[in-house]
């Protein structure tokens, strides 16, 4: 346990930063799961536009350094490619 004021206050901030960083994380994998939702049911149209609504979740998380950039750029990546291939 930390000992000193400015240790308690330090330990205070990354607990609550923890708690916000996993918010956005869980965000983040639910909206990918919508995303593969979509593309099973085979419904190109819904699954372009959570795409869309995922791909700016994806980047809000990464702009805050939470995930990294090219995971960010990974996930669009295979998503985007998932979804053309209903198309064929």
């Amino acid at each position: 346990m930390a000992n000193t004021p400015q240790a308690q206050k330090r330990a205070r901030q990354a607990a609550a930063r923890n708690r916000h960083n996993a918010s956005m994380r869980s965000m983040m994998r639910t909206s990918i799961k919508r995303v593969h939702q979509a593309i099973d049911a085979g419904d190109q149209d819904a699954a372009n536009e959570v795409f869309r609504k995922a791909c700016s979740i994806i980047d809000r998380v990464a702009d805050k350094n939470i995930i990294h950039k090219n995971k960010a750029a990974r996930h669009k990546s295979r998503l985007a490619k998932s979804i053309k291939a209903l198309s064929s």
